[in-house]
């Protein structure tokens, strides 16, 4: 059966893995997913079939978390739900870039730091080897990290923007806005367009995305299940 979607940001897991990532990916049939050491995600097909399902699970082997966008999904026996939630995608149609004065591109020596402040921050996923996706940048002050930004997926022409997130104690000076302006602007140097995720939930985020230029390309739902033990 034929996997048909309209647009690269349809499926950007997949349209990734086919083309700019190919190198993190692990393919069985129809679905691909990120090396579990780099990334979470799976991408697959819109109508999830019995055969689909053997493959997703063994992807990801027992017992395993894993995100399925869209809905009305039907889970097989063995198979477990964990949660729902909304997703919000954005482009950034208007976004004003720019280049950052002393941001500084992030590499393997800065990745306990990046840990540490993802997960006082909680932006989303984020694994050791997740800033091997694209340029991050980040800020520091007396020598800490206090605020990054990155690139994840990379569909075809389109760069996702990710991994925003600012330690507490410097929040309310537009850092985040700053760096996300900043992995922009590097992102169209090359030609792409920048487009992000947001939590349905995360309202305050995703006001600020829409006042500084972008605007939401479409709603969806991740479903979060649990493959058989």
């Amino acid at each position: 059966m034929t996997i048909e979607y309209d647009h690269p940001l349809d499926d950007p897991i997949r349209s990734s893995l086919l083309g700019e990532h190919a190198k993190f990916a692990r393919s069985i049939g129809r679905s691909f997913r990120f090396d579990p050491e780099v990334a979470p995600f799976l991408g697959h097909p819109p109508v999830i079939e019995d055969s689909d399902w053997a493959d997703i699970a063994q992807l990801f082997g027992p017992g395993d978390i894993v995100s399925l966008r869209g809905v009305g999904h039907r889970l097989p026996a063995g198979w477990g739900l964990v949660d729902q939630f909304g997703l919000v995608q954005l482009v950034g149609t208007h976004l004003e870039t720019r280049p950052l004065a002393g941001a500084l591109r992030l590499g393997a020596t800065d990745v306990p730091e990046m840990l540490d402040l993802v997960a006082r921050t909680q932006p989303g996923p984020f694994l050791p080897r997740t800033f091997e996706l694209g340029t991050y940048l980040g800020l520091r002050d007396e020598g800490a990290l206090i605020a990054m930004a990155g690139e994840r997926m990379h569909p075809t022409g389109w760069t996702e923007i990710s991994a925003v997130c600012t330690d507490p104690a410097y929040r309310g000076r537009g850092l985040a806005t700053d760096l996300v302006r900043a992995v922009g602007h590097g992102i169209r140097e090359r030609g792409e367009k920048p487009f992000l995720h947001a939590s349905a939930a995360n309202e305050n985020a995703i006001r600020l995305y829409l006042s500084i230029g972008f605007e939401i390309r479409q709603r969806s739902q991740l479903t979060l299940v649990r493959t058989p033990a």
